[in-house]
């Protein structure tokens, strides 16, 4: 790579993103996508995907596409590049056909480097239009399990990636990416987006942050140990997954009674109270969330402290991406499955009479059995006897060797906690992870700022920065904006945008 292009790709890093340096594997995918080669890059939540794609899109000539299953992302991410400055758009189902053909129509005209879109978009005659235009400088995938047949995802809207490639003069360098992916998933997106001669990275499936814990229990004990849980964890944001409408609207009611106020998501609700109850949590007017497997992929939401199962899901890779929702801020996170006998009898039940797409050339028949004996391996984790995270790597093809100190079948004394071995826990996990002696009267003093920035810009509060950035704030208390630029995740225009204000609650404080 010229010496040129590397000192931009350092200065792009540092300015708009806010970092000095890489994380794990992201050098490798961000080289090769600069050089125009194909990529598969599994790489677990929060391990800074989206910079994978974002930084050589804003490098190579042209309007970087990605393709995006779900409104909430592309929202999230492109109000997350518009606030470091990066002009970015998305097309979908929640635009007017006015609205889409106006951002079509600036995309065309150079005015954004990056334009999200959903599959069923692709081959529409005025993304197709865009699409000879502009130069697509690259096209990434998000979620690329979705692919998959083989997935817990599969869409049948994401076949028709190959088919737009087709449709465009030269090659466009390929980047897919997903954090859940088994070797022949693996395959099978290699396969399915024709990929050529790809980097195929893995930085691995372990998220060490993450505690994991199973609880075998009467389907009549759940909810009183989900109600103790929420009352020792009231200062934190969660999630609380159940397998049916019925069991989330039940959940919901006995917590709204018990003066928890959560918010609650499924497919059922008309999609304004969908996405009220999203925006709810998203900018913590609620800190539990109560929903089925509808909510959640390309949630963005950073200080998500715990995902407890209240059923166990179909299969082993929902659970890791449901569960991998939480902790994205690096910090310790629970994710807790309350398993009965009768959560085995719902899957088949629901594997039975719930209509899934089927990929070409596969049965109905063979689809259910598919299913079956994923839920099967699920059944299994929930009564291992070995260690949780061992399992899970196991399952994705990660081998491990030791005991991980941080599940409940390695830490037994930990199950069923009491608030005393919970706070002793939470403790040893901090000082594990080199979490400072913060001044936490400040730390919230800046939450509370950044809230007030991000009211005042309308987006969440962790798009304006994210807990882990306050942290380091907390910790190192700049004074002066070339300070605050050193903080990670900090570039120039967050820093032109909320510097002063940052800087007087920390100089406010030191008088």
């Amino acid at each position: 790579m010229e010496p040129k292009l590397v000192q931009k790709k350092y200065e792009i890093l540092r300015q708009v993103f806010g970092y000095d340096q890489f994380r794990p594997g992201q050098e490798e995918v961000v080289d090769s996508l600069l050089e125009g080669q194909d990529v598969l890059a599994v790489m677990p939540t929060g391990a800074g995907k989206s910079i994978c794609y974002q930084l050589p899109a804003l490098l190579r000539q042209g309007v970087a596409v990605v393709v995006s299953p779900l409104i909430s992302l592309m929202k999230d991410q492109v109000q997350s590049l518009l606030q470091m400055g990066v002009r970015a758009a998305y097309i979908n189902s929640s635009l007017s056909e006015a609205q889409c053909r106006k951002a079509l129509a600036n995309a065309a005209s150079g005015m954004y480097k990056i334009v999200y879109v959903a599959p069923e978009r692709l081959l529409t005659p005025g993304f197709l239009w865009f699409a000879e235009q502009v130069q697509i400088s690259l096209l990434c995938v998000d979620e690329a399990h979705c692919v998959s047949q083989w997935g817990q995802d599969f869409r049948p809207s994401y076949l028709q990636i190959p088919e737009f490639l087709r449709r465009q003069p030269g090659k466009i360098p390929v980047g897919a990416f997903t954090a859940t992916a088994t070797q022949k998933v693996r395959q099978d997106i290699c396969r399915m987006l024709e990929l050529r001669q790809p980097l195929e990275l893995t930085t691995g499936f372990d998220r060490p942050n993450l505690y994991f814990e199973v609880q075998v229990l009467e389907e009549k004990e759940k909810y009183e140990v989900l109600r103790d849980y929420l009352r020792r964890h009231s200062d934190t944001s969660g999630i609380v997954y159940c397998s049916t409408r019925k069991k989330v609207d039940l959940v919901y009611s006995r917590l709204e009674a018990d003066g928890f106020h959560p918010a609650r998501y499924h497919a059922g609700l008309d999609a304004q109270t969908r996405q009220e109850a999203q925006d709810d949590f998203l900018f913590d007017r609620v800190r539990v969330m109560v929903a089925t497997n509808a909510f959640g992929m390309g949630i963005d939401k950073s200080n998500v402290a715990f995902v407890i199962h209240y059923n166990m899901p179909l299969d082993l890779e929902s659970y890791y991406q449901e569960a991998g929702r939480a902790g994205r801020d690096g910090q310790p996170a629970d994710c807790i499955l309350l398993y009965s006998p009768g959560d085995v009898r719902t899957g088949n039940f629901l594997i039975d009479n719930t209509d899934e797409p089927v990929a070409p050339g596969e049965t109905e028949d063979n689809h259910r059995e598919l299913q079956r004996e994923r839920l099967r391996k699920m059944t299994f984790y929930c009564h291992s006897r070995f260690c949780l995270r061992g399992e899970l790597l196991r399952y994705f093809g990660q081998r491990t060797w030791k005991p991980c100190s941080n599940c409940s079948v390695c830490c037994p004394q930990q199950q069923k906690a009491s608030p005393v071995q919970l706070m002793a826990r939470r403790a040893q996990q901090q000082t594990v992870w080199g979490e400072r002696d913060l001044d936490a009267a400040l730390l919230t003093r800046l939450k509370e700022m950044c809230l007030t920035l991000a009211k005042r810009q309308g987006v969440p509060a962790f798009v304006v920065f994210t807990d882990a950035t306050l942290r380091e704030i907390c910790a190192r208390r700049p004074q002066t904006e070339e300070e605050l630029m050193r903080v990670p995740g900090i570039g120039v225009r967050k820093c032109q945008q909320y510097g002063r204000e940052m800087l007087k609650v920390l100089c406010d404080w030191a008088t």
